[in-house]
């Protein structure tokens, strides 16, 4: 089995790569193996809204010039998916958010390139405003139809300067716990893969509150 994480700082080896290290870290020793991609020090443009992956269905977004449609195979092939950002005035940082957008939407409309993997967010804060961007992440795994684990606590950590977040114990069992709790959900879900019938998907209901 195999983990992707996303690292949606523009620092390579901030306190974002730390928090994703930790929960990584703990995927290993549990026998799974993972991935951290650099994501937040890439020109990303966003969605734009042109509908083309929809009428496509060729599980790529149409904008070109960058990673965006390599990822989503990576996603795809993995088995779990690891999200994290900084915390840029109480949201996830911009470029994690556009590559979000496409990926998300690219696999919505090709007929829910994520459902039933597993999937978790971090975030890594210098004081306040950890929460919303954490939620801000999770609306995207609960859209997608993906299986969250959880921890002890919300998946915040708190830092300054790259590394610091090592100092927060607190925060480090938090990301550890979700290490094993992400490796023990993953292996629930290869186990009873021949066992259990997921639920059939369903075609999207869409109701406009304007008429």
């Amino acid at each position: 089995m195999k983990v992707i994480a996303f690292n949606g700082s523009p620092k390579a080896e901030g306190n974002t790569f730390h928090t994703l290290k930790m929960v990584t870290d703990q995927l290993e020793q549990e026998g799974i193996q993972t991935q951290i991609i650099q994501v937040g020090n890439k020109s990303i443009r966003g969605c734009t809204a042109c509908g083309q992956c929809r009428e496509n269905m060729n599980e790529q977004c149409v904008l070109p010039g960058d990673q965006v449609n390599d990822w989503i195979q990576q996603m795809k092939q993995a088995d779990g998916i690891l999200f994290g950002s900084p915390v840029y005035f109480a949201a996830m940082s911009g470029t994690m958010k556009c590559f979000m957008d496409r990926a998300f939407y690219v696999s919505g409309v090709n007929g829910g390139l994520l459902r039933h993997k597993v999937g978790a967010a971090v975030v890594a804060v210098r004081r306040s405003g950890g929460l919303p961007a954490f939620n801000q992440l999770i609306n995207f795994i609960c859209y997608a139809e993906m299986l969250m684990p959880s921890s002890n606590y919300w998946n915040v950590i708190h830092g300054t300067s790259p590394g610091e977040v090592t100092q927060d114990s607190e925060g480090m069992q938090v990301m550890q716990m979700l290490g094993k709790n992400m490796a023990w959900l993953m292996k629930l879900v290869e186990h009873g893969k021949s066992t259990i019938t997921p639920p059939q998907p369903e075609a999207k209901t869409y109701t406009n509150f304007v008429r």
